[in-house]
């Protein structure tokens, strides 16, 4: 069902509903910083899905004249979660989201954790002999590319090789201007290609500001492909520091941690193995059931 555009679909999304729908057991909201209010206009049951809070990246997203904008959808979001929405369920997709919620008032009781999952990944292609670095992900602001395209020009020099961003979104033709030697943007890829690269790519860099988990964290895993990122929420929750990546507490812990995977294969590899083995439980099969019990309890518990 399609609503309009990036902003007019919030605004149509009850006409649009109640035109193409109408009626059923359970309707799922998914709270990407601006909601739906569905329990507003909705008669029966609902279920709202949290990725991630957004708070500080409203900040971020509308800065200098737009300041007025980020204030007002950081309360709108607050608002809707903790205030228009006092009762149902909502399901965040990891524990540093869960707390995002609890600290906007949100009852503990009220919150179930389901976990993104990854499908099997198939037969594995090769890795690359050469240094190949992996970022993957919309590229807009909070994803900070920019940033790290600043730390290549610090670890080129060490690693050699290539860094690669597979992606699209409104901030590509800034980052490709900022991009130095080595640096290869994509865009979209297909399924075939995004798997071919997980599985070549010597590391996977997320420098994200936030995640509600960092899907493509679980994704690398499942190839056997570690991840340096930041230690921030959702993130950690998807790479155990010292384990299936590194976890970086700033600019020149990345970088170091880049350059130290990169130039050890025997660390590489045992990171990358313990990050297959986590990544298996994490299927989409397990998913889907755990949301299915969560999604039959908001029903249960729903009082007209």
């Amino acid at each position: 069902m399609s609503a309009g555009g990036d902003l007019g679909h919030y605004l149509r999304a009850r006409s649009t509903f109640q035109r193409q729908v109408g009626d059923c057991d359970l309707l799922v909201e998914v709270c990407n910083g601006m909601p739906y209010l569905a329990p507003l206009w909705h008669r029966g049951p609902t279920l709202c899905l949290v990725n991630h809070v957004h708070t500080d990246l409203w900040r971020m997203r509308f800065g200098g004249p737009l300041a007025p904008a980020a204030r007002l959808g950081r309360r709108l979001e607050h608002w809707a979660l903790a205030g228009a929405r006092r009762h149902g369920l909502l399901v965040a997709v990891s524990p540093s989201t869960a707390q995002a919620l609890r600290a906007l008032g949100v009852e503990r009781e009220r919150i179930r954790i389901v976990h993104n999952g990854v499908e099997e990944p198939g037969p594995p292609a090769a890795r690359s002999p050469e240094p190949l670095f992996l970022a993957m992900g919309r590229l807009v602001e909070y994803k900070r590319i920019d940033l790290l395209l600043r730390l290549w020009e610090r670890v080129r020099p060490v690693t050699g090789g290539r860094l690669v961003i597979v992606g699209d979104g409104p901030e590509r033709a800034r980052l490709q201007r900022l991009a130095g030697p080595g640096v290869e943007f994509t865009g979209h890829v297909s399924e075939a290609e995004k798997h071919r690269l997980l599985c070549a790519a010597w590391l996977l860099l997320h420098p994200s500001a936030v995640e509600g988990w960092g899907l493509v964290v679980t994704e690398a895993a499942a190839r056997g492909t570690p991840a340096v990122a930041f230690d921030v929420p959702g993130l950690r929750d998807s790479v155990v520091d010292g384990e299936t990546g590194l976890l970086a507490r700033g600019e020149s812990s990345f970088a170091a941690a880049w350059c130290t995977l990169a130039l050890s294969a025997e660390r590489r590899a045992l990171l990358g193995r313990a990050a297959g083995e986590r990544a298996a439980r994490y299927r989409w099969s397990r998913t889907v059931r755990q949301f299915r019990a969560v999604a039959a309890e908001a029903v249960r518990g729903w009082t007209p």
